[in-house]
């Protein structure tokens, strides 16, 4: 493994938890390190103080708050590393354009006015500044831009809801046939599809949209700031177990306690339902992909059990008989 890759790993789980982890639990997690303990910690301590360097807030907290000697553990917090609402700098906003440089939107188009991220980038174009080139290709050598060096599949819906998102304006559009009014958090891409979470209007709750199911034109409506995104909504890319087409259903998931507190770092507090006198937790998922949830589940072994719905329970007991060739 390089050293990029681990690196991309170590903030990955330095995201994707909610308690500070130990360096032994990143060097388990992440990969890529020496055997040699002494190897190890200098890399760490590298890699670490590199990722501070080049802004991702590492924090270092001890893993237990109520334990006078606890062990020390480190995290980057979300509410640091990531910016709900661009309320950008000048420089932020530079970098942002940057980015957008090296990042051709495909169905987009080149230079394309209705362009959310270029949007928010012209921003920066000040009377005394630069000013900022939209992507395209290498003007030649010594020429400023490199050209974009990441394809990311793209449409009007997406960059219209990105605009919504990024201005926290209601959106309209219809989806599965009907008309939505929603309130579009955030939006999030993920083997090869966006998705966009937001509070639903019509069914009074929040909801996941892939959008390329979204038919029609996005339509924006209302003033800037019109919501505030609450702080336990659906963030990042959605689990695989949203990732899918069948009808949604929550699901009744026991995890026992040796694998509670990481099951719950994962998933977060907000789908903890109850947490047994054991230390064992039962969590409330909803699941569009009974197959990837399945999957989940057999990746925890005996650690897990599906306590409902029943036709769920029937499924994966069904599914597991035919992992272990079980006559049918």
């Amino acid at each position: 493994m390089e050293r990029l890759e681990r690196l991309v790993n170590l903030v990955v789980a330095l995201l994707d938890t909610r308690r500070p982890l130990t360096r032994e639990e990143l060097r388990e997690r992440v990969g890529g390190y020496s055997s040699d303990d002494d190897n190890f910690r200098r890399n760490f301590e590298r890699d670490k103080e590199l990722l501070r360097e080049i802004g991702i807030p590492v924090v270092t907290e001890p893993v237990d708050p109520r334990a006078p000697e606890s062990t020390t553990g480190y995290r980057v917090p979300r509410d640091l590393y990531e910016l709900p609402d661009p309320g950008l700098d000048e420089e932020e906003l530079r970098a942002l354009g940057a980015a957008a440089s090296t990042v051709a939107v495909a169905g987009a188009g080149a230079g394309t006015a209705t362009s959310a991220l270029w949007k928010v980038a012209a921003a920066s174009v000040g009377g005394d500044g630069p000013g900022l080139a939209p992507p395209g290709p290498a003007p030649g050598p010594g020429g400023a831009h490199p050209g974009p060096v990441v394809d990311v599949a793209a449409g009007p819906a997406a960059i219209a809801l990105f605009s919504a998102v990024s201005e926290r304006r209601v959106a309209r559009f219809t989806y599965n046939g009907v008309a939505r009014r929603v309130d579009p958090y955030r939006l999030s891409y993920r083997q090869g599809r966006w998705y966009l979470s937001g509070f639903d209007h019509g069914r009074g709750g929040e909801r996941l949209f892939r959008v390329d199911r979204v038919t029609g034109p996005v339509e924006v409506e209302g003033p800037p700031g019109a919501f505030e995104r609450p702080l336990g909504g659906l963030v990042g890319p959605p689990p695989p177990w949203r990732l899918g087409e069948d009808e949604e259903v929550v699901v009744d998931l026991r995890v026992d306690a040796s694998q509670a507190e990481w099951v719950s770092s994962v998933l977060g507090e907000e789908a903890v339902a109850e947490r047994a006198a054991d230390g064992s937790v039962r969590l409330k998922l909803a699941v569009t992909n009974r197959a990837a949830l399945r999957t989940f589940v057999l990746g925890l072994l005996d650690h897990a059990e599906v306590l409902g719905p029943p036709e769920v329970r029937d499924e994966l007991v069904e599914w597991l008989g035919m992992l272990a060739g079980a006559p049918q």
